[in-house]
């Protein structure tokens, strides 16, 4: 076999040096993520440029590349906190967040990578302990779910926007309390609600007694206006009306004019 060309042993070593070196110096940034530069010889983080975005870079072997995701992530949470009253309740939350972009490099140079157990879990617990000391737990259970959601969301953010992170919404999904609790909650708003349809009863009852008796009353005066209004001459004038009218009918025999009482007239029949 032949021998190898004593300049053919350099020129591999350079070959492999030059692969390891081009291996450890190429970084791919995939979607969703962004890279903060790290320059050992040179300040460290790298927090006066824009971080270094998706794709394919080149950097020197001595330095590092720190890849973080920029999508909006969630946090699930399972919080055990006091209400006003000082009763347990057990809270089920989610929190959207995401790094800001253009303060990656702040934000690994303060926090780093792990920032979620850090800085956006405890603020969010400290808000949620917060917000739910200020109701009690028959508020909660019912009408200040909403109200609770906003709030813990607001005092979380004012928390991370100074730590390089954005909280884009927080969800309260379930509000679970002691179940004597509940029950006595669920028992008390029952009777509440009986309540008000009894009463809705007795209103509706009084409603249609008062028109009832506005109806009789109608009646009874309208009775008596026309009453007072009747004469003996407008008796025998209807009473006319009311003989031709029956004049025409097929059912009518007999008529004799003046035969009733008071001139009326008397109307016969076919017996």
């Amino acid at each position: 076999m032949d021998k190898l060309p004593k300049i053919g042993i350099p020129v591999i070593i350079i070959i492999i040096i030059l692969i390891i070196v081009i291996a450890k110096s190429a970084v791919t940034i995939d979607s969703g993520e962004a890279g903060v530069l790290y320059k050992t010889f040179k300040n460290g983080v790298v927090t006066d440029e824009p971080p270094m975005g998706e794709g394919f870079h080149i950097v020197a072997p001595w330095n590092k590349v720190f890849v973080y995701e920029v999508r909006q992530q969630e946090l699930f949470e399972k919080m055990r906190v006091l209400s006003s009253n000082g009763l347990e309740i057990l809270i089920e939350a989610s929190a959207w967040y995401e790094p800001v972009y253009k303060d990656l490099g702040n934000l690994h140079q303060s926090l780093g990578e792990n920032y979620l157990q850090r800085v956006i879990q405890p603020a969010i617990r400290s808000a949620a302990r917060s917000v739910v000391g200020r109701y009690t737990p028959e508020q909660l259970y019912s009408s200040k779910r909403d109200a609770i959601q906003d709030e813990i969301f607001a005092e979380t953010k004012v928390i991370l926007e100074k730590q390089y992170v954005q909280l884009n919404e927080v969800l309260v999904r379930d509000v679970t309390l002691p179940n004597t609790i509940k029950e006595a909650i669920e028992r008390k708003l029952r009777q509440e609600q009986e309540s008000l349809e009894y009463e809705f009863r007795l209103v509706t009852a009084s409603k249609e007694a008062e028109k009832v008796r506005i109806e009789a009353q109608g009646k009874a005066d309208a009775n008596r206006i026309l009453s007072a209004s009747l004469t003996d001459k407008i008796l025998q004038d209807k009473g006319i009306d009311a003989t031709v009218q029956l004049s025409q009918s097929p059912n009518s025999k007999v008529i004799v004019v003046g035969g009733g009482e008071s001139g009326l007239p008397l109307i016969l029949g076919n017996n």
